[in-house]
């Protein structure tokens, strides 16, 4: 396993790294480290220490700090907002092999970490379907469940035998380890800050270049050819292993802890494609469904404080 190569400023080292402000960001609080069967996790904080905990996941692509607008709202409700980069992401260590199972088990190693009680979990994306399925996995350590787009459509799951899903299964994973195996040496390419914001802006158009450019110091480091993403070149989009998105709605309605569903209404390239009618009819007993018009995928970045009141009106 290789270490990705540079930190991310704390708030306290921001302004020395030269990071560009962006209005309404804040960097967090406190860096820890938490291992997972022998993989280091970087664990953030924003808030008071003594605060309850509220546990963050970032989307698949993403890191810690894409919540540099929301978190300091929630922990200035009240909250000590915890978040880790996932593994291969951010200042996460690199791994040989990325399976969902295997961010299944950071994630509760982070939420073990926290303490004995459970706590209110929020999660963007890729990290909302890994925070639903740790809610039904762990229901004794997860007090409230908040979903930012994080349902994938079961309209594309087929109906199948048995037999033919073990099969899909061994297809999956002999695909993801061909892939791994042609992948093992790469290195991402290099750029100016502007160079990479602008790639990122590729797959998150509706986002404030400013805010791409924030991201770059943060999620990015710098060697002599340039700055480059920390995210480990062998992932791929949709890189989560062998394991299909859409299985994730299956497990909501079976929730019985308070449960706060956004969904964007703009549809946009790195969204799920979802519908409202994909959800609804999935709703547990003791669960809040809110469409949001006119705000895509990125919910959290392009409304962070709309985002911040269903929050902390859910969990408080």
């Amino acid at each position: 396993m290789s270490t990705v190569i540079a930190s991310a400023p704390t708030r306290s080292e921001a302004q020395d790294a030269g990071l560009a402000p962006f209005p309404g960001a804040r960097r967090p609080d406190r860096r820890r480290s938490v291992d997972s069967g022998g993989l280091t996790l970087t664990v953030w904080e924003w808030g008071d220490p003594g605060d309850p905990a509220v546990l963050f996941a970032h989307g698949g692509f993403d890191f810690a700090g894409t919540f540099d607008t929301l978190a300091p709202l929630v922990a200035d409700g009240g909250y000590r907002v915890v978040s880790w980069d996932q593994r291969g992401h951010g200042d996460s260590q690199h791994a040989h092999l990325y399976s969902w199972e295997a961010d299944l088990r950071d994630a509760a190693a982070v939420l073990n970490s926290i303490g004995p009680g459970a706590v209110p979990v929020v999660g963007h994306s890729k990290g909302g379907a890994l925070m639903l399925q740790l809610a039904d996995a762990m229901a004794h350590k997860v007090s409230h469940l908040v979903n930012l787009d994080g349902l994938p459509s079961g309209r594309s799951w087929p109906d199948v035998a048995d037999h033919h899903r073990t099969r899909m299964l061994n297809g999956e994973l002999g695909e993801w380890l061909d892939h791994r195996r042609r992948s093992a040496d790469k290195v991402r390419r290099p750029g100016t800050v502007q160079e990479l914001a602008q790639r990122r802006g590729l797959m998150n158009p509706r986002l404030n270049p400013q805010w791409l450019e924030y991201l770059v110091p943060i999620g990015g480091y710098e060697s002599h050819d340039g700055w480059r993403w920390k995210i480990d070149a062998s992932m791929r989009m949709g890189g989560f292993g062998p394991w299909r998105p859409e299985w994730s709605m299956s497990r909501l309605p079976a929730l019985g802890m308070p449960v706060l569903c956004i969904l964007g209404m703009d549809l946009e390239l790195m969204g799920w494609g979802t519908l409202p009618e994909d959800v609804i009819p999935n709703l547990p007993a003791n669960a809040r469904f809110v469409p949001l018009e006119g705000v895509g995928h990125f919910m959290h970045i392009e409304q962070p404080a709309v985002v911040a009141d269903l929050i902390l009106e859910t969990i408080s």
